[in-house]
């Protein structure tokens, strides 16, 4: 018997959702969004959401959906994912959720604990340590406690830095340790994460990053700078962003942004695999680049498909 949820993780560029949607139109089944940028409307291009072409092949939800300004967190997408994992199921059909964002996954099939309130002396207290140390010195410091934690996130975040550090030092527990100490949202599915060759990952993020400026990214920017938001909103660090807006304000050309973009996608993608590595090790995988192919060891993973 085919599975009810299927979960389709990989890195930036991977072929993860041409394969999801392929699976979808197979089986009947409605895409749940598990990227973390993907959720951010007006930002379709540049974080590479589904086309209206794709988007009307199947029922896709959590895209583009959530404003720029409201900035979500873990446990905010987790309570909206299963309250659509259940009216997918209500409705007598497969759910597929695909996307790059491990720890969306993890909260998803491990649970997601209820972190304690930090006071606020003691996040006040984190902001004066970064300022103080810097981030490099900073975050071998948060290795020390929470090494998960140092090792995921990513260069220049620095609200998440400060978070986890503000945890341990509230809780005396690791973020990262108090991130597995919840109940799984959902008890049956079946998962595979797709790891393609390093080289031929990395072309293509390169000429996804010219295919989104073709495709409009630099006007998805402009209008994203117009709106003046925080910088530290997690919208505002969806990798291209902060590269294009550079060229915007006529600080690199577009060439220069474009490289810049291209270096830090092929980074993000590293990081990427470097979690799925580590924290979902027991996934099979398809490591083929090209889509027939994926779709193929695919299958091998799933005989029930072609019974």
């Amino acid at each position: 018997m085919a599975p009810r949820i299927w979960l389709i993780a990989g890195p930036t560029a991977s072929g993860k959702s041409a394969l999801a949607l392929r699976l979808a139109e197979t089986v009947g089944a409605e895409i749940v969004n598990a990227d973390s940028m993907q959720l951010y409307a007006g930002l379709r291009v540049v974080t590479a959401g589904p086309s209206p072409e794709e988007a009307a092949r199947a029922p896709h939800h959590l895209f583009g959906t959530v404003d720029p300004a409201d900035g979500w967190s873990v446990g905010r997408w987790l309570r909206a994912a299963t309250e659509v994992l259940e009216e997918i199921a209500g409705r007598g059909r497969p759910a597929v959720v695909v996307g790059g964002t491990g720890l969306y996954f993890r909260a998803l099939t491990r649970g997601l604990a209820e972190i304690p309130e930090v006071p606020a002396e003691v996040r006040a207290e984190a902001a004066a340590d970064f300022d103080r140390l810097g981030e490099d010195a900073f975050r071998r410091r948060l290795a020390e406690v929470d090494a998960a934690a140092a090792q995921r996130i990513a260069p220049g975040d620095r609200q998440r830095l400060a978070r986890a550090w503000e945890v341990f030092a509230a809780t005396g527990r690791a973020l990262s340790d108090l991130q597995q100490t919840g109940e799984p949202a959902i008890s049956e599915w079946r998962a595979v994460a797709l790891e393609p060759p390093r080289e031929a990952l990395y072309a293509r993020c390169d000429a996804r990053l010219h295919a989104m400026v073709r495709d409009g990214a630099l006007e998805e920017v402009r209008a994203l700078m117009a709106r003046d938001l925080d910088p530290a909103l997690p919208a505002m660090k969806a990798v291209g962003v902060r590269e294009l807006a550079a060229h915007l304000r006529g600080e690199t050309s577009l060439e220069e942004a474009t490289a810049a973009a291209q270096q830090e996608t092929r980074r993000y993608a590293k990081r990427q695999l470097t979690w799925m590595r580590g924290q979902m090790a027991d996934w099979p995988r398809l490591t083929a680049a090209e889509p027939d192919e994926q779709w193929r060891q695919f299958l091998a993973q799933a005989p029930a498909l072609t019974a």
